[in-house]
């Protein structure tokens, strides 16, 4: 069983100069403030491509956006895609396990991920890391039948102050989906699928001050570790989460469909 460990600075200093590094990146999206590049898998290591998004945000403070990246209980409302996500157990101050489940372009299978989550903030620079682990003693959050179960090698977001109401924001994942999918996912996920979530999510920081008035207003508990509420886990329960031990399943047939009001799913 492969030990876990809670990203430390080293962790964090590398994973910015990954999304502020601008070599051996491929232009795939850029319009109205958002981007998107993509990168194949390196000759070592996991063969799985990893893609690049960033949007300037000029209407929403920094802090306001990293208060919505962390609030799951938010991300219920406005992200249509959730199927059901929630915080599960505490590491640390700044780290704690938990589970996302989400809706994929049909006809592909969903997908869900058990993750360990950790954050850390300096200066006007806010980062949120993650990567997939599973619990083998209990086994809880074993892979479900009506999910495929994928993996995270590494994802997070790099959140930079820009001014008092401006910021940018870089979300950069190496995710495995598992399974062979076609062309259509890659294409749609980098073209499509990215700048819309972000859109959405600038959208929905703009109107987070107002709901977080009528929900526990003074609760951040990313923010005040003595407000979490979870129960504890220890670390030495846990372990990595390779791809190599999940059903692999072959999806790259599919063809793309359409919904029941004629939009691409």
């Amino acid at each position: 069983m492969e030990p876990v460990q809670v990203p430390d600075a080293g962790v964090f200093w590398a994973f910015r100069a990954q999304c502020e590094e601008e070599r051996g990146w491929q232009s795939k999206y850029s319009r109205e403030g958002v981007a998107v590049w993509g990168q194949p898998p390196p000759p070592t290591g996991p063969a799985v491509h990893r893609v690049k998004c960033r949007i300037d945000i000029q209407d929403v403070p920094a802090e306001t956006v990293y208060d919505v990246l962390h609030d799951t209980e938010y991300r219920r409302k406005w992200d249509m895609s959730v199927i059901d996500t929630h915080d599960i157990a505490r590491l640390a101050a700044n780290a704690d396990v938990g589970y996302y489940a989400w809706k994929c372009p049909k006809p592909l299978k969903n997908r869900d991920v058990v993750t360990l989550r950790s954050w850390q903030v300096e200066d006007k620079s806010f980062m949120i890391i993650n990567f997939s682990v599973k619990h083998p003693v209990s086994q809880q959050y074993p892979p479900r039948k009506d999910l495929v179960r994928a993996v995270s090698i590494l994802a997070g977001y790099l959140l930079q102050s820009t001014g008092p109401n401006s910021c940018t924001l870089t979300y950069l994942a190496q995710v495995d989906p598992k399974g062979k999918l076609p062309k259509w996912v890659v294409n749609k996920a980098s073209q499509y699928v990215a700048p819309r979530m972000l859109k959405k999510m600038h959208k929905a920081c703009l109107k987070y001050p107002s709901w977080k008035q009528q929900h526990n207003v003074n609760v951040k508990p990313w923010l005040y570790p003595e407000q979490n509420k979870l129960p504890t886990m220890l670390l030495s329960d846990l372990a990595l989460q390779h791809s190599a031990s999940l059903e692999n399943i072959d999806e790259s047939s599919l063809s793309e469909v359409k919904d029941d009001s004629g939009s691409e799913n």
